[in-house]
């Protein structure tokens, strides 16, 4: 998760257990908006959820015994068929494996969300059908098949910055993480407030500074220039990043330091509910 840090450096951010592992979290975001043809529930991501069979679950680490994002909406008196539009920054497993049902031995994969619109950069779902031998096992290979199958496939063109599907989001794009990573931005109603989904370009509050960098990265100086030039532009506009897998905090806002050195202020460790 930290690239070629130290371990001496990276574990002042997220002490590791005695295997070595940190705690990490799979964080989504929901939006609700009230639409042209009524109201809207944008989720942004879905988690790892529980697709993998038993044993790739205790290789991951995947703790929870239940899918935490269907048990979460719940709580909101939601299910998975009042999601409207599922909006996907890349097709990893670990952003998109909640798509799927529990695993259930000799069962074929199985998509949730039956009446939801799946939102995904055309980059990033032909990196998922064709990934490269170094990142093949952070896809689903059945995945593009069902999203394609279900007839609910939404693919942004090229690097388009907005969509009439959904009016309320803006688009930014990466390549440094995975080609195609496409970043999602909550516009107020005022226009001019705003949090966006940063998905992996920015993990989490250690990865704010600059130079920090996953070993997952497949261009990582090219991300260091991606997320320097988005986190300048964020940081003026003060602008609220959201974290999918700090398992501290979910959301904060950055500035520069004394030193030069981007930071995370204002950080929220839980938001329940927002007005933008």
């Amino acid at each position: 998760m930290f690239g070629n840090a130290p371990k001496a450096l990276w574990s002042r951010y997220c002490p590791p257990d005695a295997e070595n592992r940190i705690a990490l979290a799979c964080r989504a975001l929901l939006v609700e908006r009230d639409g042209a043809e009524g109201p809207e529930r944008i989720l942004l991501e879905t988690g790892i959820g529980l697709f993998f069979p038993p044993a790739l679950r205790a290789r991951f680490g995947v703790v929870e015994s239940q899918h935490v994002l269907l048990a979460s909406l719940a709580e909101l008196g939601l299910s998975d068929g009042d999601i409207t539009h599922v909006v996907l920054s890349h097709l990893h497993f670990d952003h998109a494996g909640g798509l799927l049902a529990e695993h259930v031995e000799g069962a074929a994969p199985r998509l949730l969300f039956p009446n939801a619109r799946f939102v995904v950069s055309e980059t990033a779902l032909d990196r998922a059908r064709h990934p490269h031998a170094r990142d093949r096992a952070s896809f689903i290979p059945e995945l593009p098949r069902l999203l394609e199958e279900s007839g609910r496939l939404h693919v942004i063109a090229g690097r388009a910055a907005a969509d009439p599907l959904l009016p309320a989001l803006r688009f930014h794009y990466s390549d440094g993480h995975t080609p195609g990573l496409m970043l999602t931005e909550v516009v107020g109603g005022d226009g001019q407030s705003s949090v966006i989904f940063l998905g992996d370009l920015v993990p989490g509050t250690p990865w704010v500074h600059l130079p920090m960098t996953m070993g997952y990265d497949r261009y990582p100086e090219l991300l260091i220039d991606e997320k320097t030039a988005l986190l300048g532009d964020l940081s003026a506009r003060q602008t609220w990043l959201f974290y999918t897998h700090d398992s501290e905090i979910a959301m904060s806002r950055v500035a520069r330091n004394s030193d030069g050195r981007m930071t995370p202020v204002e950080p929220q460790r839980q938001v329940v509910r927002m007005p933008l």
